[in-house]
């Protein structure tokens, strides 16, 4: 298994610290969970169904009806590899390592590539990518996806994006034209567990051509999401107004810790998360740990991501760590 952020009980063991006294900064979801109301007890009771309104929510959210919906993006992320002949990836790298275990596991060759553009001249047939990245926060811009998935058409292959972290940021996404007729090759992963906050829900969704939905479908098997998570995704998708409103808090926050992260190294952010670029990421990590803070640490890329406080203890906390750290930039 790979490791990944989230596991607070493990570092509460490591670093002797009660698990109550943690900051979990490692994982990019939302701090502030979309507010779910109780649930009907029906929905313990009864089977899920697929007319209950989640689809067409989804497809009212998202701007596209050509989807799957999942149990967590994850489902899409270990099985779209096996609905492709076993043939060479182009992957723009960092990127969230499942994605690269999953393909290889299915007998893909991997081109680990730093740009779209070197990941379009290397010629493979199929390019996978993350918009915005995790865990690097870098966004490639919508029209560049367009090009990149025209290009690859005109090869005979497809364009794959996971956008788990772009709900905040709507303007590269290309979430709406996955599987039309003009863009046949395009597939988008999205997930309600980062900018809804909804992450222990475990629902996803895959867009794009009904053949490859249609063979996921039967390779997840019958009810693969549960009925009270249908229920809780469905009102979430639903409220326009929580969405406005916490797009604009997410932006305003994000921008918040980027200012905080700048002196200690170059940041980048994304709505949801900052990455530190530094010499001393191991080290501060291991400082922000001292300090029952858990960030996500990328040692070999020299990377440091930080996900969102929510209280105002938990901001006041971070700035006090960071004052601390004796480490130059």
């Amino acid at each position: 298994m790979l490791e990944h952020g989230g596991r607070l009980r493990l570092a509460a063991q490591q670093h002797g610290i009660p698990l109550a006294d943690w900051i979990d900064l490692s994982t990019g979801i939302n701090p502030e969970v979309y507010p779910v109301a109780p649930i009907d007890p029906i929905c313990w009771q009864r089977l899920p169904e697929d007319n209950d309104g989640l689809e067409a929510a989804a497809a009212a959210y998202y701007g596209n009806q050509q989807l799957l919906v999942l149990p967590g993006s994850q489902a899409a992320i270990q099985g779209l590899p096996a609905l492709f002949r076993p043939i060479s990836v182009a992957c723009l790298t960092p990127i969230y390592a499942e994605h690269l275990q999953a393909w290889q596991r299915a007998g893909h060759q991997l081109r680990r590539l730093p740009t779209l553009q070197r990941a379009l001249a290397a010629a493979t047939p199929n390019l996978l990518l993350c918009n915005p990245n995790n865990p690097t926060a870098t966004a490639v811009p919508r029209q560049a996806l367009l090009d990149a998935a025209e290009q690859l058409r005109r090869r005979g292959g497809w364009l794959i994006v996971d956008e788990a972290f772009g709900d905040a940021e709507p303007e590269n996404a290309v979430v709406t034209l996955a599987g039309s007729d003009e863009w046949p090759n395009l597939i988008v992963l999205r997930s309600l567990g980062k900018f809804f906050g909804l992450a222990g829900a475990r629902v996803g969704f895959l867009f794009g051509a009904a053949e490859k939905r249609e063979r996921l479908r039967e390779m997840l098997g019958p009810w693969p999401v549960s009925h009270p998570a249908r229920v809780i995704a469905r009102c979430a998708l639903q409220d326009f107004a929580w969405q406005e409103t916490t797009r604009q808090r997410l932006l305003a926050a994000s921008q918040r810790l980027a200012a905080l992260l700048a002196p200690h190294g170059e940041v980048s952010r994304c709505a949801l998360f900052c990455t530190l670029r530094t010499a001393h990421a191991a080290a501060l990590y291991e400082h922000f740990a001292r300090h029952a803070i858990l960030t996500r640490r990328f040692t070999e890329h020299g990377l440091l991501r930080l996900g969102l406080p929510g209280a105002s203890s938990e901001w006041q906390r971070l700035g006090a760590a960071l004052s601390e750290t004796g480490l130059s930039r």
